[in-house]
């Protein structure tokens, strides 16, 4: 009898807060879960629940006050800042709403960067592969100021999926477009995941994106108060 496969990404009763002293929050309270390889996961909850901040704690962004992180069957806590962010630019690949490019850097700088800090000898053939992959193949050179919001965030996906991650995060990856660009980068991200087998996580307000993942998470106030598919009115 073959053996189950590990979870692509699993927490256990991870706590953590965030800020200094009077100002500090409790942001995640005792979260546990369990997210197989290959699935897309979306995870909702009003503003404030936690959805952002759980998120960049599977991505190893956040370090959490007390609990597990296992990603990949890797335990990041056991990992210092450097072995973190060594693990994190060859498993992990984010995607934030606001884009978060270099802006003295052109798209083909922007999505060799990750592959040249991994030490890859084509970082460029690989960023310029990604970026027509994307549809911005006539606009390598551009930089992130002469390119709209939906060319932007295509160069965050392909910088995000060129080191060819296990798991790939997005935050909000909507929330600075408008509904129609905003509908072809879903389109996108979700075909890359198809392509590739990767493990997604997505935080979203919007319930019928969600309700495109294989499963969803709802939190409120720091707890998961359900893991089922959404019913989208």
């Amino acid at each position: 009898m073959s053996e189950k496969p590990a979870p692509a990404i699993e927490l256990q009763d991870v706590h953590l807060s965030l800020g200094r002293a009077a100002a500090r929050v409790h942001i995640l309270k005792g979260v546990s879960l369990s997210l197989p390889s290959g699935e897309a996961t979306g995870l909702v909850g009003p503003s404030g629940s936690g959805k952002s901040t759980l998120l960049m704690t599977m991505a190893g962004l956040e370090r959490p006050d007390s609990g597990i992180v296992k990603v990949a069957g890797q335990d990041l806590g056991s990992l210092n800042e450097d072995g973190l962010a060594l693990f994190r630019g060859k498993r992990i690949g984010i995607v934030f709403q606001s884009f978060h490019l270099v802006p003295t850097m052109t798209a083909r700088e922007n999505v060799a960067l990750p592959l040249e800090l991994a030490g890859a000898n084509d970082a460029f053939a690989r960023a310029e592969a990604e970026l027509r992959n994307v549809g911005l193949g006539d606009r390598m050179d551009h930089y992130p100021a002469q390119l709209s919001g939906g060319e932007q965030q295509r160069v965050a996906i392909a910088r995000a999926v060129a080191p060819d991650p296990a798991i790939l995060v997005a935050d909000e990856p909507t929330g600075n477009l408008d509904e129609s660009t905003g509908r072809s980068i879903v389109d996108l991200i979700f075909a890359l995941r198809r392509e590739r087998g990767a493990t997604l996580v997505l935080v979203t307000h919007d319930l019928s994106l969600a309700a495109l993942c294989d499963k969803t998470i709802r939190l409120r106030a720091g707890r998961i108060e359900a893991d089922a598919d959404l019913a989208v009115a």
